[in-house]
C-alpha cells in the first residue's frame, strides 16, 4: 500500500494528459487500509468456521457493490475550495473549473479528475507560464490567486527583482536580442524572454570620475563626479580614477593620445582626464603632478625644449612653469654664483666658444648667473692666488704656450685663456743646507744656505724660474742599502751618522756580520753630483770592500783585539776616494759583530761571556776592597769622635759640679749665717741643717714609686710587748 501511496503521488503531480487512465484516485487509495483488514476479519472467521462459504460470497458481493457506489459517488460530486481548481480530462480535452463550488459530472464522461492548488503570487512575486500545447510563454505578475489553463504550466516561480537608488538591471530579450537598463528604485517584473543581472551603479564624489566605453561604437568618455552613474545598454565601465589636485604651485604635464597635443595644466585646479588623456611623469617612478620652481633673489634655472633644442633661463624672484616639451636643463635648481673679492670663475660660452672670467669686486660679493649656453670651466669657483712675499705663481697662456712666474703682490686672477700651473712657494735654506737647481739650459746651479759657501749675489732664498727645476738624487737606504729610493732634494751639509751592515770572513774562514756607523759630512756638492747619484751607496759599498780586505788578513781572535784599528784604517787608507765623492769621513766605527754561523756564534758568544765574567770579577773585588777601606775609615772616624764626645761630657760633668757645689756652699753659709744669733752653737747649726736635708729627702722620696728602710740607728724608736 505505501508503494502504491507513492506511485500514486508521484502521478497526481505530472500534467493530466501525461497521467494513466487507470490511475486510482487518493480517495481510494485512502480506503483500501479499513478494506484490507475487513478481509482479513473474514478470512479468520471463515478459517474457524464461524461463518459458511454462502455467507462469505454474499458479504463480497455486497461489498463489491459498496464499493463500486463509493467509487461512482466520488467521481460524479466533487468539492472545490477557494483557491481550488478541478482539472477534469475528458476523453477529447481537458478542461478547468476553478472554486469555490460543488461539481457534479459525469462519471462516465471524463478519464480522470484531479483538484489542484491555485497559484498565490504576492506583490514581488510573479510566475512564468508555459503552454504545453503551442508552446508560449508569458508571465504573471502578482498579487494575485492564479489558477492555471488547461494546458497551462508553471515554469519558474520567483520574487521580483527590488532595486535600490544605487542598484540596476541589465535586461537581455533573447527573442529580439535588445538590450535595456532597468533604474531603481523600483521593483521589476521580467517578460517571459528576458535575461538579467544586477547591478550596482558607480557613486562618484566631486573628486572622482570614470572611463566609460560604448561597446557599439567604442567611443570613450568621461563621467564626472558627483554623481551616480547607471551604464547605458552597450555601456560599459572601463576604470574609476580620482581627479587630480593641483596646489597653486603645482602642475600636470598632458598629452592627447588621439591628436599628440601636449600641454601644460596649471594650478589651482582640479583635473578630470578624457579618455584620451594622458599624464606624463616628468622624472620616471615618480608621481605626474609636479611642483614649479619657486625662485629666490639668487636662484635661477635653465630650461631645455626638447623638440627645438631652445635654452631659457629664469630668474627668481618668481614661479616658473614649464611649457609643454621644456625639461630642465642641470637636474635642479641652479644658485647664483657668490663671488667674494678673493674668488674668480671661467665661464665658457658653449654657443660661441667665448671664454670670460667673473671675479668679486673690491667693493664686496658679485652674484653671477649662468647663460642659456654657459658653464664653468676648470672646476668652476675657486679663489685667487695671493701672490706675496712668500708665493708666486706661475702661469701658462694657451694662446702662445709660454710660461711666465708672477711675484709682484697683489690678488692673482688668471686671464681668459691663462692657466695656472703651479703656486710656488719661496724656497729658504738653512744655514746647513743646500740644494742643486737645473735651468732651461740643463745647467746647474748650486744655492746654499751658509753665507761662506754662496757666491756673490747669490740669493738665500728665491723662487724657482718658470723653466727651472729641483735636482733630486736618489740614494740607497736601509743597513744593507738594498733599496735604492731615497729621494734627496734638499742636502744637509751639516755632519751626521750612518749606520752599516755587512758579512766579511776572516783569514781562519770564520764569517762575521758587521754593524757599524760613519760619521760623514758633505762638503764639496758639486763634485758629489758629477761623481755618483747615490753618495751612501757607493760609501757602504766602498767600506765593505775596504773591510772585507782588512778582516781577510786577520783570524778571528786578531779580530776581537784590533777590530778598531781595523776600523780606522778602512777609511784612512783610502781618503782620496771619499774626496771624490765630495764627503769628509769624521770617523768610521764597528759598533757590533757576530759571527754569521749559529756555532760559531755560541763558541764566541762564549768567549765573549767569560771575558765578561773575568771582568766582573775583576770588579767585585775591588768593589769589596773599596767597601772594607770605607768601612776602616768609617771606623776610626767613629771612635775618634767617640773621644772627642768623651771629652766634651767629662768637661761639661766638671763644670756642673762645680756650679753646684758652689751653690750648695752659698746655701750653707747663709743658712749658718743666718741662725747664728739665733742658734749660738755652730754643732746646733748643723744638727738643724741635717734635720731639713732630711726632710728634703723624705719629701723627694714621697712624691715616687719608692720605699724607704730605716735602721734602728736612724730613728728614735723602742718596742715593748705587754702580754694580756
Amino acid at each position: 500500500l505505501e508503494i502504491h501511496r507513492k506511485r500514486s503521488a508521484r502521478l497526481t503531480r505530472l500534467p493530466p494528459t501525461l497521467r494513466p487512465a487507470n490511475m486510482v484516485s487518493g480517495d481510494a487509495v485512502k480506503m483500501l487500509p479499513a478494506v484490507g483488514v475487513a478481509a482479513l476479519s473474514v478470512g479468520a472467521a471463515f478459517w474457524l468456521q464461524l461463518i459458511s462459504v454462502g455467507f462469505i460470497v454474499g458479504l463480497a458481493l455486497l461489498g463489491g457493490l459498496c464499493a463500486a457506489g463509493l467509487a461512482l459517488g466520488q467521481r460524479a460530486v466533487l468539492f472545490l475550495g477557494k483557491d481550488e481548481q478541478l482539472l477534469v480530462e475528458g476523453f477529447t480535452g481537458t478542461t478547468v473549473i476553478n472554486g469555490p463550488g460543488t461539481k457534479v459530472l459525469n462519471p462516465f464522461s471524463y478519464r480522470s479528475a484531479e483538484t489542484r492548488k491555485a497559484v498565490t503570487l504576492s506583490a514581488t512575486d510573479y510566475a512564468k507560464i508555459t503552454d504545453l500545447v503551442d508552446g508560449s510563454e508569458r508571465v504573471e505578475k502578482g498579487p494575485q490567486l492564479l489558477f492555471l489553463g488547461p494546458y497551462d504550466k508553471v515554469t519558474k516561480e520567483e520574487h521580483a527583482l527590488s532595486l535600490s537608488t544605487t542598484e540596476y538591471a541589465y535586461v537581455q530579450d533573447q527573442l529580439t536580442g535588445s538590450l535595456t537598463i532597468v533604474k531603481g528604485p523600483c521593483m521589476w517584473f521580467p517578460s517571459p524572454y528576458d535575461s538579467f543581472s544586477r547591478g550596482q551603479a558607480t557613486s562618484l564624489s566631486k573628486t572622482e570620475f570614470i572611463i566609460v566605453e560604448d561597446q557599439m561604437t567604442a567611443e570613450k568618455k568621461t563621467v564626472k563626479g558627483p554623481c551616480v552613474w547607471f551604464p547605458g545598454p552597450n555601456e560599459k565601465k572601463i576604470s574609476q580614477h580620482s581627479a587630480i589636485a593641483l596646489q597653486e604651485d603645482q602642475y600636470l604635464r598632458l598629452k592627447d593620445t588621439s591628436s599628440g597635443a601636449r600641454w601644460i595644466q596649471k594650478g589651482k585646479a582640479l583635473v578630470f582626464l578624457e579618455p584620451t588623456w594622458a599624464a606624463e611623469a616628468t622624472v620616471p617612478g615618480k608621481g605626474s603632478v609636479r611642483s614649479a620652481w619657486s625662485l629666490k633673489a639668487y636662484e635661477y634655472v635653465r630650461l631645455v625644449d626638447s623638440i627645438t633644442g631652445k635654452i631659457t633661463v629664469h630668474r627668481g624672484e618668481k614661479t616658473v612653469f614649464p611649457g609643454p616639451d621644456e625639461e630642465l636643463l642641470d637636474g635642479e635648481v641652479l644658485t647664483a654664483m657668490d663671488l667674494k673679492v678673493h674668488e674668480y670663475v671661467k665661464i665658457l660660452d658653449q654657443a660661441t666658444g667665448d671664454i670670460r672670467v667673473e671675479s668679486g669686486t673690491s667693493k664686496g660679493s658679485k652674484q653671477v648667473f649662468l647663460g642659456p649656453y654657459e658653464k664653468c670651466i676648470d672646476g668652476g669657483q675657486k679663489k685667487a692666488i695671493e701672490v706675496d712675499e712668500d708665493h708666486a705663481v706661475l702661469v701658462r697662456d694657451k694662446a702662445t704656450g709660454q710660461l711666465r712666474l708672477v711675484t709682484e703682490n697683489q690678488l692673482f686672477v688668471p686671464a681668459a685663456n691663462e692657466t695656472i700651473e703651479e703656486v710656488r712657494s719661496l724656497i729658504r735654506l738653512a744655514d746647513h743646507e743646500a740644494m742643486i737647481v737645473k735651468g732651461n739650459d740643463g745647467e746647474f746651479q748650486y744655492f746654499y744656505g751658509s753665507e761662506e759657501k754662496r757666491k756673490e749675489g747669490q740669493p738665500r732664498s728665491f723662487f724657482l724660474q718658470p723653466y727651472d727645476e729641483i735636482v733630486k738624487l736618489c740614494w740607497s737606504k736601509g743597513r744593507r742599502r738594498e733599496t735604492r729610493n731615497l729621494f734627496i732634494e734638499r742636502f744637509d751639509c751639516r755632519p751626521q751618522f750612518m749606520s752599516f751592515e755587512f758579512n766579511c770572513r776572516t783569514s781562519d774562514n770564520v764569517e762575521l756580520v758587521l754593524e757599524g756607523t760613519f760619521f760623514w759630512e758633505v762638503v764639496n756638492l758639486p763634485a758629489m753630483v758629477k761623481s755618483t747619484g747615490d753618495t751612501t751607496g757607493d760609501l757602504c759599498n766602498h767600506a765593505r770592500s775596504q773591510f772585507i780586505r782588512h778582516v781577510a788578513r786577520v783570524t778571528l781572535k786578531e779580530f776581537m783585539e784590533t777590530s778598531h784599528t781595523i776600523a780606522k784604517a778602512v777609511w784612512e787608507d783610502d781618503k782620496q776616494f771619499y774626496a771624490s765623492r765630495g764627503v769628509w769621513i769624521h770617523s768610521l766605527e764597528v759598533t757590533r759583530y757576530a759571527c754569521a754561523d749559529s756555532r760559531t756564534s755560541e763558541i764566541l758568544e762564549q768567549i765573549i761571556q767569560e771575558t765578561t765574567n773575568r771582568m766582573n770579577r775583576l770588579s767585585q773585588a775591588e768593589s769589596e776592597n773599596e767597601v772594607n777601606l770605607f768601612r776602616m775609615q768609617g771606623q776610626i772616624e767613629q771612635e775618634r769622635l767617640n773621644g772627642d764626645l768623651l771629652k766634651i761630657q767629662h768637661e761639661h760633668s766638671t763644670e756642673e759640679a762645680e756650679v753646684m757645689g758652689k751653690a750648695e756652699s752659698a746655701r750653707i753659709a747663709a743658712f749658718m749665717d743666718g741662725l747664728q744669733t739665733s742658734v749660738p752653737k755652730p754643732e746646733d747649726r748643723a744638727h738643724m741643717w741635717q734635720v731639713l736635708r732630711k726632710t728634703e729627702a723624705l719629701a723627694t722620696v714621697t712624691q715616687g714609686n719608692c720605699t724607704l728602710y730605716f735602721t734602728p740607728s736612724d730613728v728614735d724608736l723602742s718596742i715593748e710587748t705587754k702580754a694580756r
